[in-house]
């Protein structure tokens, strides 16, 4: 239900040279980050218009503003609602556990298989090994404070992980690997791609079918032998991908908020 403008504290000056419609949206900026949590609606244009005596088109303008900033979101016959925050998605070899925690956000997965399986012509060729090889399948829901954030897809040589299949699903894959089996992720590459949901990831992610996702396919090395081949799906309305540039040669000079890549 849309909030009452009468609510919203601050006025309009008229003397100012500030221009009206960017007062108007910091009067709206303060409004919902103090009274507003993510997924609220704003009062109509019409009301905000009443409220501070503006043209409707005055009022659109600010509206507008905040809409492209991602402040804000325009839901087509419903109204204006406040967005929730993108998280930034900085791409490492570490845990989706600690770094939801980190957010303070309560992390939690939905296992949706864990077996072994023969490895198709494709999935032979992104592991660089035979067709028909055993591999372990681990494929999850990953949630946030029990919203669906992405699904995960891993894939491992059955050969490296003996008896992993024997226990329940790890909640930390790769402290799985790390301290049962050895295997600590040295190094991997990404490519990351923009997709469209399909229906059955789209009922998972709870998003409409052919929403943007980001997706992103990783191979993961010990060393030099391949170790994990993986494939996520991530909301691209909840996530932003943030990638630091560095100069070769040139020393860094910031220390760079620690990202994840979920395992």
């Amino acid at each position: 239900m849309a909030a009452n403008a009468s609510g919203i504290a601050g006025e309009i000056d008229r003397k100012s040279g500030v221009p009206i419609y960017v007062q108007l949206r910091e009067i709206l900026r303060t409004y919902i980050a103090t009274s507003c949590p993510p997924g609220s609606g704003l009062p109509s244009e019409r009301d905000l218009a009443e409220r501070f005596g503006l043209a409707r088109m005055t009022v659109r303008q600010a509206i507008d503003a905040l809409v492209g900033e991602e402040v804000i979101e325009r839901v087509v016959g419903l109204g204006t609602f406040v967005r929730k925050p993108k998280l930034d998605l900085q791409v490492k070899l570490t845990s989706y556990s600690e770094e939801m925690q980190r957010r303070g956000m309560v992390p939690a997965a939905k296992v949706l298989s864990f077996e072994q399986i023969a490895a198709s012509a494709f999935l032979a060729r992104e592991l660089q090994l035979e067709e028909g090889t055993p591999l372990v399948r681990f494929r999850r829901l990953l949630l946030a404070d029990n919203e669906p954030m992405s699904v995960d897809e891993n894939f491992i040589p059955a050969h490296r992980v003996p008896g992993l299949l024997d226990g329940e699903p790890p909640t930390s894959l790769y402290n799985v690997l790390s301290e049962q089996f050895g295997l600590v992720m040295e190094w991997g590459e990404d490519m990351i791609e923009a997709t469209a949901a399909s229906p059955s990831t789209a009922r998972l992610l709870n998003v409409e079918i052919g929403s943007p996702l980001l997706k992103i396919q990783r191979h993961a090395f010990v060393a030099r032998a391949m170790v994990d081949y993986s494939v996520s799906f991530y909301r691209a309305d909840r996530y932003k991908l943030w990638v630091p540039l560095q100069r070769p040669g040139v020393r860094p000079t910031r220390n760079y908020a620690s990202g994840y890549r979920q395992q």
